[in-house]
């Protein structure tokens, strides 16, 4: 019995990964995210994870007004050593680059939604949003489990710093009129 080689990405090159490495490496795993030009892999989603997901995007889905587009799982580039993939993306239908396209730039997302997993803790709560808000992104969402259920923490961009402030927590209901007017039950 032979053992199979490792793909040529697993070294990766001097000084890292570029966000257009994403699309040229062969045979990535699904859902591959480039941070600081390191791969990093996802684990198999929870159930919480999944359903929440699927409730958040379901009920943006309902609220997006016209001109913008609800995408879940698409990367989305924010220089070129950071390229993750949020689970939900609110982005403008202007950046519709055809049926190949495989994420978007940071200049067409106004919302990232990230639910929190116990492996991406630390990205979920404080390296990703530190790149979000450092690419200009004007909103976003964190989404914890609380007993199973879904508790959103909801941020908005301050220009000049560059960084997020929190605007809400929501156990039972999301309701805010910022990106847009949303209301989502949360039970």
């Amino acid at each position: 019995m032979s053992i199979a080689p490792y793909p040529d990405w697993i070294r990766p090159p001097a000084g890292g990964y570029t966000a257009e490495d994403l699309d040229r490496l062969p045979d990535l795993p699904p859902h591959t995210e480039l941070i600081d030009g390191s791969l990093i892999f996802v684990s198999p989603q929870t159930k919480f994870h999944v359903r929440a997901k699927r409730l958040l995007e379901r009920g943006l889905e309902r609220a997006v007004p016209d001109g913008w587009e609800v995408w879940p799982e698409m990367t989305v580039t924010l220089d070129r050593r950071n390229r993750p993939e949020p689970d939900i993306l609110v982005v403008h239908e202007d950046s519709d680059t055809g049926y190949l396209q495989t994420g978007f730039s940071a200049e067409h997302v106004l919302l990232a939604v990230e639910v929190v997993s116990e492996e991406s803790r630390e990205r979920d709560r404080e390296v990703k949003p530190r790149k979000y808000a450092a690419a200009g992104i004007r909103h976003f969402w964190r989404v914890e489990c609380d007993e199973g259920r879904p508790v959103v923490y909801t941020y908005e961009l301050e220009p000049a710093s560059k960084r997020y402030f929190p605007t809400g927590i929501y156990h039972e209901q999301l309701k805010v009129d910022q990106p847009f007017p949303i209301e989502i039950d949360l039970i």
